[in-house]
């Protein structure tokens, strides 16, 4: 199989079995889809949804947010990975989103990673998801999916893998196939023990004709 053929495969499926796929972050705006993304870094959406109601309730502004320090921003969100960290950026995020930028989130990608606390993922996927741009953000979960599908190969960083997965997934899929990863990732190929059985793309997955190979030469 080559891999054009699995690509076209791969994304046949999804196309047909989830036309409709999006982040499962929540949010009302881009400055709360920012504060959410952030807050994800190496944390579950689930947690991160927990949070975030008394979060977004006590600062439901760039500005309010910007008017207090770390350590009240901490309180709110200590139950997330990284508290410390991640309060200093949101404190440091929302102050100059305020004085650079008009408190409004920029659709600039190289805007939005000079602020405090967004990185080159976080900054695709607020591209991706509020400004559908042609962007592919890479988490754990598309790291790890691209790899064993075989759709990244040799890739060691999440830029290898964006720069293959940008090259051969058509740009206007480029948003909807980041969410496709994502939830595939989160709820069928998970990371210990992939769900094979219940995966409608092993037709075309390197990894499952590897176990089926493997399995037949016993």
């Amino acid at each position: 199989m080559t891999r054009e053929e699995r690509y076209k495969g791969v994304i046949g499926w999804f196309r047909a079995n989830m036309p409709v796929a999006e982040s499962e972050l929540h949010y009302r705006n881009p400055y709360q889809l920012l504060v959410a993304v952030i807050l994800s870094a190496q944390c579950t959406d689930k947690r991160v949804n927990m949070v975030t109601p008394a979060l977004f309730e006590r600062f439901p502004t760039p500005e309010a947010m910007a008017e207090v320090e770390a350590d009240e921003i901490y309180e709110y969100i200590k139950s997330v990975s990284y508290p410390n960290n991640k309060a200093k950026n949101l404190a440091g995020m929302a102050r100059k989103l305020v004085s650079e930028f008009g408190s409004v989130v920029p659709s600039d990608l190289d805007q939005l990673q000079s602020l405090p606390g967004v990185g080159r993922k976080t900054a695709n996927v607020v591209g991706a998801v509020i400004f559908d741009k042609h962007v592919m953000p890479v988490d754990t979960h598309v790291f790890r999916v691209s790899a064993r599908i075989g759709l990244s190969v040799g890739a060691k960083t999440p830029l290898q893998t964006e720069q293959q997965l940008t090259k051969y997934i058509p740009g206007e899929l480029l948003p909807t196939a980041h969410h496709w990863l994502i939830l595939h990732g989160r709820y069928v190929c998970v990371a210990r023990k992939p769900r094979c059985g219940e995966c409608g793309i092993s037709p075309w997955c390197k990894y499952f004709r590897s176990a089926e190979r493997a399995k037949a030469a016993k």
